[in-house]
């Protein structure tokens, strides 16, 4: 999982950063749900990185509706 940049994600389109955060969503719901489950995650910061790449793309949205 590789995190994205904060420059790449104000480039992308609106509607390529909503696929995208619903992909990230996607994909730590399917974290969590391994985890829960007492499996071991792929990568054990995967987790992490998944929410940190939200609150990033969140962030950038809320500062394009102030503008």
């Amino acid at each position: 999982m590789a995190s994205l940049k904060t420059a790449d994600i104000r480039n992308m389109s609106v509607e390529e950063r909503n696929q995208k955060l619903k992909e990230l969503r996607d994909e730590l719901m399917h974290e969590r749900g391994v985890s829960a489950m007492g499996g071991a995650p792929s990568s054990p910061g995967a987790i992490r990185a998944l929410r940190l790449n939200i609150a990033r793309i969140l962030t950038v949205q809320k500062e394009e509706e102030k503008i």
